[in-house]
């Protein structure tokens, strides 16, 4: 209390003074389906949500994702900018827009694209990661084959893509969503991928497009993108067909520029039509940027893009989505001129060595198959004997030391076969491999100690007991769970891991 000269007394109304765990706040449940009727203060409010985000894994732990979790502060500063401008008002924001464009073209480069003519942009766009950059590359797959097919007076109505099991699942959605036929050639435990001879049987007159995989995400390998190209090739000579390929260089497209410059998998090949690559993966930007980029303005329908002027000029937009921040296309950019194409050669070579590094080293346990081809910063394996303990065993042990590290069936074709992947972000380093094998190690003697005393559960066993409790629980607690037992008594995992 104070008092002023007239001696009259006042409660003061501050109450930052209040500790943040001594306000009310902190002993009620935080707010989860009803919006609260009355505001609490920014410190309590950031304290409360810091706390439940507290249980998230740790992103420098996470082994799983291919996406950035590191950026230089510069970068972090200039994108916090960029989030309070809406990226889609190109009218208001030019220079925003001019980055864009710049990222295009550099990529487009990068890339081998042919020069586009005098004055034009290079055809492509910025998106949110590979998955918008594929829905929008099979688009345009589909109308230019529907609009050859029609020319020649042919039925268009069942349209199909080809690709291989191993694909990631936004391709089914693509497929599925735009009605079109998701033709998937089998891998098997010995080739893991897509090759020229899985694909030409699936290969017809309705075939909107081949899409090879520079980077599967179940093993980092690198598909053949030449060798399906060439079958390809003498496939449409032959029959007077004109299938593009696709390359989806989600994970490879900003390593194999970098590692292996003169591996044939981009523009230089004449029939690859497009590409998509991911910003935020080894473009090393947070999440939420891809690109999708087409050889020349012909490959991509004008009736595509639409032009909108109602933002204040004329805007053309090839995009599924609309409003959305510019920070990641400013972290691109920054990137791109930051790093040049020296500093990106430093980054992709040294997560290289840092991956021979721990693949050796995991090798040396000699416990492990290792099933990765080195073509990227990623080591994949399997185990040699799984009688007494599996890859979800270690995967769920490895969980108690922060380690997030997936571990997965592999597609149709090699369902059998389980493995567990690490991948080898910029902010992995030699160092951080010799933790994380020292801790692979005492996870294995713990289980190794628990099979010998006969305590293990295997996955499957434990499911079965799981689900005998499961059964005994309310029904609305047993809905909740259900899912969960199902996932983990297949021994299945979400594939396709980004």
């Amino acid at each position: 209390m104070t008092t002023d000269s007239n001696s009259t007394t006042q409660t003061t109304t501050d109450t930052n003074w209040t500790p943040v765990y001594g306000s009310l706040a902190m002993t009620q449940h935080a707010p989860f389906r009803v919006m609260p009727e009355e505001s609490m203060e920014p410190r309590i409010a950031k304290q409360m949500i810091s706390d439940i985000l507290s249980l998230d894994g740790n992103p420098t732990l996470n082994m799983a994702s291919f996406v950035t979790t590191f950026m230089d502060e510069e970068a972090e500063e200039l994108m916090m900018e960029g989030m309070r401008k809406n990226f889609i008002d190109l009218d208001e924001y030019e220079q925003t827009a001019e980055l864009h464009n710049r990222c295009v073209a550099m990529i487009a480069n990068l890339f081998h694209a042919p020069t586009p003519p005098k004055n034009m942009p290079h055809p492509g766009t910025g998106t949110i990661g590979s998955s918008e950059a594929i829905m929008l590359c099979v688009l345009a797959m589909k109308w230019r084959w529907r609009k050859r097919r029609q020319e020649q007076g042919l039925p268009a109505d069942k349209p199909n893509l080809v690709c291989g099991s191993n694909v990631q699942v936004c391709w089914h959605k693509a497929c599925r969503y735009f009605e079109v036929e998701c033709r998937e050639a089998d891998v098997s435990p010995d080739c893991l991928v897509l090759t020229a001879e899985r694909a030409l049987p699936l290969i017809n007159e309705n075939t909107i497009g081949v899409c090879p995989i520079l980077g599967s995400t179940f093993n980092g390998e690198f598909e053949n993108v030449k060798e399906i190209h060439d079958m390809v090739v003498e496939l449409n000579a032959t029959n007077g067909w004109a299938i593009p390929i696709h390359v989806d260089a989600a994970s490879g497209g900003f390593i194999a520029p970098f590692t292996d410059p003169d591996l044939l998998w981009d523009f230089r090949l004449p029939n690859v039509k497009s590409i998509n690559v991911s910003g935020h993966k080894f473009g090393l930007v947070y999440a939420g940027i891809g690109w999708a980029l087409w050889r020349e303005p012909q490959d991509l329908p004008e009736e595509l893009v639409f032009h909108v002027n109602y933002l204040g000029g004329d805007q053309a937009s090839f995009t599924l989505n609309f409003s959305k921040g510019s920070s990641t296309v400013i972290g691109q950019y920054y990137n791109l001129i930051r790093l040049g194409k020296e500093g990106y050669r430093k980054i992709m070579l040294a997560g290289m060595a840092n991956a021979t590094y721990l693949r050796q080293k995991l090798q040396d346990m000699g416990l492990f198959t290792i099933v990765d081809k080195g073509h990227m910063p990623l080591v994949a394996f399997a185990l040699k004997d799984a009688s007494k303990y599996t890859v979800f065993d270690i995967q769920d042990r490895m969980k108690h030391q922060g380690w997030i590290i997936p571990a997965y069936t592999c597609s149709k074709g090699a369902e059998s076969l389980a493995i567990m992947r690490v991948v080898v972000k910029q902010n992995f380093s030699q160092a951080f491999a010799d933790m994380l094998v020292q801790h692979l190690e005492d996870a294995i003697r713990y289980l190794e100690h628990l099979a010998a005393e006969g305590h293990l559960l295997h996955v499957k066993e434990l499911a079965v007991a799981m689900d005998v409790i499961e059964s005994k629980r309310l029904v609305h607690s047993h809905s909740k769970n259900t899912g969960k037992q199902s996932h983990r008594k297949t021994e299945d995992r979400t594939h396709g891991v980004c």
